[in-house]
């Protein structure tokens, strides 16, 4: 019997449908609290040393840009709580990183608090939130 990518390819989506797909994909189960306290890792959330930019009112809630960096950070995360699915993003950097920055344009579903977090090198983590006003949701929601 002769192997193809594409026979593989079936064989594996055959899998996944038979077997429900795996819990780990499912990341609309995961609270806003839960995120946050995972990335933690249980280390205490500290105020400031983060910077977040992002308008204050967002006509569109379908795309609302936002830019996230903090110097010396390993791993940067984006969380809008009343959100269907609360975590927008989530980046990790290697030691030849050079600037810990995220950008990108995120859907919100709602008017709320976005958060960033920060896992600095040294283990703590950072933390800072901005309220968005949102006149037309994009969520669905």
């Amino acid at each position: 019997m002769e192997v193809t990518r594409r026979g593989t390819l079936m064989s594996g989506a055959s899998l996944l449908l038979a077997l429900g797909l795996p819990g780990a994909l499912r990341a609309q189960d995961v609270t806003a609290e839960q995120a946050v306290a995972a990335f933690a890792g249980g280390a205490p959330l500290v105020p400031g040393g983060v910077s977040l930019r992002l308008d204050p009112v967002a006509e569109d809630g379908f795309k609302v840009p936002v830019v996230v960096a903090a110097e010396g950070a390993e791993a940067l995360m984006i969380v809008a709580p009343r959100n269907p699915v609360p975590v927008i993003a989530l980046a990790r950097f290697g030691p030849l990183a050079v600037a810990p920055m995220l950008s990108t344009r995120m859907r919100l579903a709602r008017t709320q608090e976005v958060m960033a977090l920060a896992r600095m090198a040294d283990g703590t983590v950072r933390q800072v939130a901005q309220r968005v006003e949102v006149i037309v949701g994009g969520c669905g929601a």
